[in-house]
């Protein structure tokens, strides 16, 4: 019987540069913003990016576009989703209507502020942060854009998808 070894060396880590977004825009008109900005194509994912919660799986939408010349993936991830759970109690009012609460989820909860990240994965040297930065604070609705350190990153594995 063959013994198979396999070294760190092996696998090869991709690089990617996040970048978080905070506005009050819809997520497809935020993709349609940065589009006008970036020379990228945004297009909305039939997918969802599912992430386990104790009591069920919770879908983040995301946008994508793949530069294949540069070999530079772009993906545009929704930070924030409330989601209602309705019981069936009915409330006795003018309009008797199903009792419930919303619960909010987050995508990377140590960035509760943060409306989106625009995840850059390609070679560092091919990706100008900055410039980008730059180019995304140009958009009104957008308050604030910002670098995402890796090393602030508490749930990584939410970025791998």
């Amino acid at each position: 019987m063959a013994i198979h070894k396999l070294f760190m060396d092996d696998f090869e880590e991709v690089d990617y540069q996040l970048i978080a977004i905070h506005t009050a825009l819809e997520n497809y008109r935020i993709a349609f913003f940065i589009n006008q900005q970036l020379p990228i194509l945004l297009s909305k994912n039939k997918e969802d990016i599912l992430i386990e919660n104790e009591d069920q799986p919770i879908a983040f939408s995301y946008f994508e576009y793949e530069d294949e010349v540069k070999g530079i993936q772009w993906s545009l991830i929704e930070n924030k989703k409330e989601i209602t759970i309705t019981q069936g109690i009915y409330l006795t009012n003018l309009f008797s209507e199903k009792e419930g609460f919303t619960n909010t989820f987050y995508f990377l909860p140590e960035f509760k502020k943060a409306a989106y990240f625009l995840k850059i994965e390609g070679e560092k040297n091919q990706i100008n942060t900055n410039l980008i930065i730059q180019k995304l604070k140009t958009i009104d609705q957008v308050s604030t854009v910002y670098a995402v350190e890796k090393s602030q990153i508490k749930s990584k594995n939410n970025l791998i998808f």
